[in-house]
Order: structure tokens, then C-alpha cells, then sequence
């Protein structure tokens, strides 16, 4: 623990994202571990000249695409001269391509101060302070977990939903993810610690939660129970002040009735799914080594559309995996045709050193890939545009969120999300309610007016207001006063969880 100077202002910091839900959210825990040991998050708008940037800067990697290391060290680059310029500056580089590289960074960009990996996040605030007393570079990188996340401090992004973790590392193979290689085996959470955490943020005001895990239906398989997701999906049921669960991502490999089940009878498990395809193309899972083929993929979509009328199936796909052909390309299309996702995340091929499938023969040329990629997102945008047509003139409930509408103060609406996690911009128009204003975390029922490919809007007057505990907890931590107490890395602001950063999914 370190030990203030009266009268020296606290270390700041800021941490910078890139990838998965499971960067996100080991972000709120190095948020944590920061403001344990005395960091207080740097303020941008407030900065003057001189402190015109954070004493630490951290940036929490992905090395799922190409261009990840190309985006590193060109942030590394334009770092350099601000640290000459500014004494005392850290910069430490953690996440999947700390773990990959490891010395090589320090190599590329020798005024980085400590590179960690992804089993050791826990250890950034003691390699800071080692090479600030030493003044060399730390690099740790464990071979191994040696402490479950979730047993760290968390400085959560949102006052009103919580990523939580039931497991880390895959077991699967994937010849195009080097993932597992960075993340390791699965290590499953026992039940009753997740639970007691749901129910630790349920009392803060926490009403959504988003179970995470890089395969996250395989839970279980640590301790040998195959339903153990589908019990703690029902357990969760239970929880009271509960109001909304999801989860990502699931394998459909391992994606069995007793999930789609769970979620049909468990009121407050959401009627969204986003189930990853990469492939349609039998030919193409092979050599991805994907379990799973077409028929099996397309019967899973069947029986949640069957157990589920409503729900919104988004998904993640690849173009241009090695000996890809124009068939199996057509392949795809027509999954994606007979599947009508509400989103696919839709990614061109990227090779990645490491992988089975860096060194694969029949690479196929990158104008073939691009031509595939920009024809496979006209397809997914003209489905995705009819489903969400077909849903104008319908009644649903929001959960009011911060920080999703861009452009919300130029159109003068609010955002929120609809139970299937559909986007929906409303008028903040609240002459039929009571209320005169909504806070997020509250919820509001609108009748949606309009559609677009990725969004709703609905700009009639709201139809009623049901303010929340999640609202109350979003008003406490946004009207308190800040107290740089002692430890911490925060997050830039108050938000909903992205339900799907720009990365495509391990499983």
C-alpha cells in the first residue's frame, strides 16, 4: 500500500481499451487495483495545459486482428514525446498482446515502463511502482492464472449494469483465435461465488447483469456438470431486484436444449442471443475447426425462435478464411438469409502469427476478401433493416442508457436498451407522464415510429416512466462528489456496458 505525501496530488491515470467483453471488463478491475493504491482517474475536460495528460497511461490490449499491433504502437509513438516532456510519466501495456510479445514491446518502444499479461493484471500497481524506484521496465507475464479476476477490486463502468465473469480461457481450438493461447484453459467460478457477487451488486442497484465468459455455455466443465449454465441462468431467476440477464458468447457446439429452456422460463433472462456462425460453409468450419456445421447451427436457431418468438439473434462472422471459395462464400449468405439476424458482426480475415491458420495454404486475395465482405454487409444490412421494419408501431419497455446516442443532444432524444437489446432512440417527450425527466438505469415504454439497419427511434410522447433503484444508484454516484480516496483507474464514464465491442467473439 503506498503511503500519500500531504499536499502532493494524487497520480493520475487513464486506461484504454481495445477488444472483447473480457478486456472491458478486466478494465473495471484494473480501474480498481489503481484506485487502491491512490490513483484517481484523469479528468480531460478539467485538464489545463500543463497537466494536459494522465501520469499513467495503460492500455489493455486485443490481439484477435491484424492491425492490433499496428494500433498499439502507433498510440506507443504518439506517446513518446508527450513522456519526455512530462516527468514522472508511466505507460504500461497489458491484455492478449502483452501476453503474445511480452519483451518484444519494450524492444519496439523502449519508453514503456511495464508490460503485464493476462493472468497477472492483478500485479499493475506494484510493477509501477518497482519501475519507478528502479527506473527500468518491468515485464511480468504468468504462464498461468494464479488469482480469479473476479477476487480483485472493480471500479464498475455502470451504475446500473455489471459485466460478471463465470469463467476465463477456452478450451477449443480455433485454427483463425489466439485467444486460448493467451487466456489459457477454461477456469470455471464456482455458482455460489457468482451468485453471492450478482447479489452483492443487486444491492448497490445494479438491475442487468451480462454473465461473461470466453465460451460461456461450456461453464461447468471444470467440475463436471454440462448444465451447469442453464442452473445458474435459473438461479439467477430468483435473484430479486433482478431485472434483466444476458450472456456472451455462447459455442454452438456446446449450446444444448436445457440453455434455450432456462432462457424460454426464466422471466428476466432477455430474449437476445448472439450465437457466433464464422462460417456457413461445412468445408470452412472444418478447416476453422469449429464443431459444429451448418445443419446443427441453423437447427439451434430454429428451436430458440420456436421457445422464443421474439428473440433478437445477433451473431459473428468471418470472410476470406484460407481456401475460402466463391461457393463456400454463398454458403454464408444463405445461413445468413435463412437465420435473419437482427446484427452480424461481419470481419474480414486476418492472419494472425500463432495461429494453425496463419500458415495454412490458399490465403485467398485480399480484393476477393473485400469484394465478399462488402456483399455479405449489404445482405446483412437489408435483413437486419426488414426485421426491425416489422417491429414499428410495437410497444416496448427501455432500460434508459448514458452514453449510447451519439447524436442524442443534436436530435434532442434519449437512448435506451429493449429488452431483445435493440437500440431505441426516443424523443424526451414526457407530456403523458408525470415525470418531467428519466435517469439511466430507469425505464420508459415508448411505441417505436421508425427503423433504421442498426437502430429504432420512437418520437412519440413516452408512455410511462417507472423510475428505478438503478436509477437511484446512477443519480448517488453521479451527484457525489469525487474523492480521490486512494485507489483507482476509473473508466471515462458512467455507462451501460457496450453489449458488443467492435471484436469478434471467441466463440
Amino acid at each position: 500500500m503506498s503511503t500519500a505525501v500531504p499536499n502532493t496530488p494524487a497520480r493520475t491515470y487513464e486506461v484504454k481499451t481495445h477488444g472483447c467483453q473480457m478486456n472491458v471488463h478486466d478494465s473495471e478491475r484494473l480501474s480498481g487495483l489503481l484506485e487502491d493504491a491512490g490513483y484517481v482517474r484523469f479528468d480531460k475536460d478539467g485538464a489545463d495545459e500543463q497537466a494536459g495528460h494522465p501520469d499513467v497511461v495503460v492500455f489493455n490490449t486485443c490481439a484477435v486482428r491484424e492491425n492490433a499491433d499496428n494500433k498499439l504502437y502507433g498510440n506507443l509513438g504518439h506517446l513518446a514525446p508527450v513522456k519526455a516532456q512530462k516527468p514522472g510519466m508511466q505507460i504500461a501495456v497489458g491484455g492478449c498482446l502483452a501476453q503474445k510479445d511480452r519483451d518484444t514491446i519494450t524492444k519496439r518502444a523502449p519508453w514503456v515502463d511495464v508490460v503485464f499479461g493476462t493472468h497477472n493484471i492483478g500485479s499493475l500497481p506494484v510493477l509501477l511502482e518497482r519501475a519507478r524506484v528502479q527506473e527500468e521496465a518491468q515485464v511480468e507475464i504468468l504462464e498461468s492464472l494464479s488469482v480469479f479476476p473476479s477476487t480483485l477490486p472493480t471500479k464498475r463502468e455502470s451504475a446500473y449494469a455489471a459485466w460478471v465473469s463465470i469463467s476465463v480461457g477456452c478450451n477449443n481450438t480455433c485454427t483463425f483465435c489466439i485467444v486460448p493461447a493467451l487466456r489459457g484453459k477454461e477456469k470455471d467460478r464456482r455458482p455460489g461465488e457468482i451468485l453471492a457477487e450478482v447479489e452483492a451488486l443487486v444491492a448497490e442497484g445494479v438491475t442487468e447483469i451480462t454473465l461473461l465468459g470466453q465460451n460461456v455455455n461450456a461453464y461447468g466443465v471444470e467440475f463436471g456438470d454440462r448444465q451447469a449454465f442453464s442452473k445458474l441462468l435459473r438461479a439467477c431467476g430468483v435473484v430479486e431486484g433482478l431485472e434483466r440477464v444476458r450472456f456472451t458468447s455462447p459455442h454452438p457446439a456446446e449450446f444444448t436444449d436445457d440453455v434455450i429452456d432456462a432462457m424460454a422460463e426464466t422471466p428476466n433472462v432477455m430474449p437476445s442471443l448472439h450465437m457466433p456462425l464464422q462460417s456457413g460453409s461445412d468445408k470452412v468450419l472444418r478447416d476453422m475447426r469449429r464443431s459444429y456445421r451448418q445443419s446443427k447451427y441453423l437447427g439451434i436457431i430454429e428451436r430458440v425462435r420456436a421457445a422464443i418468438p421474439d428473440a433478437a439473434i445477433t451473431t459473428d462472422i468471418i470472410v476470406g478464411f484460407p481456401g475460402e471459395t466463391e461457393e463456400d462464400f454463398q454458403a454464408t449468405l444463405d445461413v445468413v438469409r435463412a437465420a435473419r439476424f437482427s446484427a452480424a458482426f461481419t470481419f474480414q480475415y486476418s492472419k494472425r502469427p500463432g495461429t494453425p491458420a496463419a500458415v495454412l495454404e490458399d490465403q485467398v486475395p485480399p480484393e476477393v476478401v473485400k469484394d465478399r465482405y462488402q456483399r455479405l454487409v449489404e445482405v446483412v444490412e437489408e435483413i437486419s433493416w426488414s426485421e426491425n421494419k416489422a417491429l414499428v408501431g410495437r410497444t416496448v419497455e427501455l432500460m434508459v442508457a448514458e452514453g449510447e446516442g451519439r447524436k442524442d443532444k443534436e436530435t434532442h432524444r434519449l437512448s435506451g436498451r429493449a429488452p431483445d437489446n435493440r437500440l431505441v432512440h426516443f424523443a424526451a417527450d414526457f407530456s403523458a407522464v408525470d415525470a418531467d425527466s428519466v435517469r439511466p438505469g430507469d425505464m420508459v415504454t415508448v411505441e417505436i415510429t421508425y427503423a433504421a439497419p442498426h437502430h429504432l427511434v420512437a418520437d412519440g410522447a413516452v408512455r410511462s416512466v417507472r423510475r428505478t433503484r438503478a436509477g437511484d444508484a446512477w443519480e448517488r454516484r453521479t451527484s457525489a462528489p469525487s474523492a480521490p480516496t486512494g485507489v483507482g483507474l476509473g473508466m471515462p464514464t458512467v455507462g451501460i456496458p457496450a453489449p458488443l465491442p467492435p471484436a469478434p467473439a471467441c466463440g
